[in-house]
């Protein structure tokens, strides 16, 4: 493993899972929390820049109001997430206070990173209070999420932090000392995966594969926010937070967990913003010529290409592509809505005039406005 990726990297985003925050579901651990604000107190004297997402409000919630298992109902995991999110901001707060850091918390949903505007304002914020050496403790804002705004997962999160601000690297402190090249408690033959390019379809296998129940951790969440996060040139570490002086051994450059490098060049920020689109408006289905174009050609997205329209959509929205095989490949702004576009499906660009009695654009998505995932 190169140990020069985490060396080397000045702006990181360092993700705690629920199960380290509140050990195992049974309050706050304290000790932890000081532990990891001594770490991230050492990243910030050499001269790193640290934002920290954190998970633990709705388990810290529930804690404290004397629940005995998780709800179910969405009302009640926003109400528990309201009152954890107190306490969890709080054991922050005294933890890097006893370093003499100031913290900021930022609650963010799907929404805030969807719309252009609120994109560019949570990244001049996160830079500002980066600037100002303060610690952002950034968590999804479950106490007004539903299913339509999700992000769905803080490893999602933290990999598109990682996209809004640039950051050399993602470290996600985990439960589990990294990837494995199967679930270790089933297959004893199973070989730790020490390094690997994010992105990788075998590292998808190796995590159980999307719909799986495999219970790495979790790990498939983290595979594909490795694959997410390497978009913008961040690499990623998988690690167990139990790990002592696990964040200033990983600055140090020591090998430690499942280290996920980039190849890939950053995309521009515009197709950045494009590609984190976490939820869509629509869908569109390209026959095999149009995605192979798109793919390999970098070309604009013509009506003749489409042969299906999914959902419902505006002029303007961000929809996702999709193969023939229903593997979701790109995102990128309609020039046409839902029900334009269902009327102008398969025809040729001379014909759309014909059909909707204007011509708005001749493409259907023009490339400057297509991120491939």
């Amino acid at each position: 493993m190169n140990p020069s990726v985490i060396a080397e990297a000045r702006r990181l985003v360092v993700k705690v899972g629920s199960s380290l925050v509140t050990n195992e579901g049974r309050g706050l651990d304290h000790a932890r929390l000081a532990l990891w604000a001594a770490q991230i107190a050492a990243l910030m004297e050499m001269g790193r820049e640290v934002v920290l997402v954190s998970s633990g409000a709705i388990a810290e919630g529930i804690q404290r109001l004397g629940w005995k298992k998780r709800p179910k109902v969405i009302n009640e995991l926003q109400a528990a997430a309201a009152v954890g999110q107190m306490g969890l901001i709080e054991a922050y707060e005294r933890s890097f206070r006893a370093h003499h850091l100031h913290t900021a918390q930022i609650l963010l949903t799907h929404a805030d990173l969807a719309d252009r505007e609120r994109y560019l304002n949570a990244r001049s914020t996160l830079r500002t209070l980066l600037e100002l050496k303060v610690i952002p403790i950034i968590n999804e804002n479950d106490t007004v999420t539903t299913e339509e705004i999700k992000v769905g997962d803080n490893d999602t999160l933290g990999a598109l932090v990682a996209n809004l601000i640039e950051a050399d690297a993602l470290i996600i402190l985990t439960d589990q000392p990294g990837l494995y090249t199967a679930d270790p408690r089933k297959h004893a033959d199973a070989e730790f995966v020490h390094e690997a390019v994010a992105g990788e379809p075998a590292l998808e296998e190796m995590a159980g594969g999307a719909g799986s129940n495999v219970g790495t951790g979790g790990m498939i969440t983290k595979i594909l926010a490795a694959k997410r996060a390497a978009r913008s040139g961040a690499h990623t570490v998988i690690v167990s937070g139990r790990e002592p002086d696990v964040l200033a051994r990983l600055a140090r450059g020591e090998a430690l967990g499942t280290q996920l490098v980039t190849r890939q060049a950053p995309l521009a920020a515009r197709r950045q913003w494009l590609a984190d689109h976490v939820q869509v408006e629509g869908k569109l289905v390209l026959d095999a010529g149009a995605a192979k174009a798109l793919r390999k050609q970098g070309k604009s997205l013509l009506p003749i290409g489409v042969v299906e329209v999914r959902g419902e959509f505006h002029r303007g929205a961000v929809v996702a592509c999709l193969d023939e095989s229903g593997r979701d490949f790109a995102r990128g702004l309609a020039n046409y809505s839902a029900d334009e576009a269902r009327r102008i499906a398969r025809k040729t660009t001379t014909e759309i005039e014909a059909i909707l009695g204007y011509v708005d654009e001749p493409e259907l998505i023009h490339r400057d406005n297509l991120a491939l995932l």
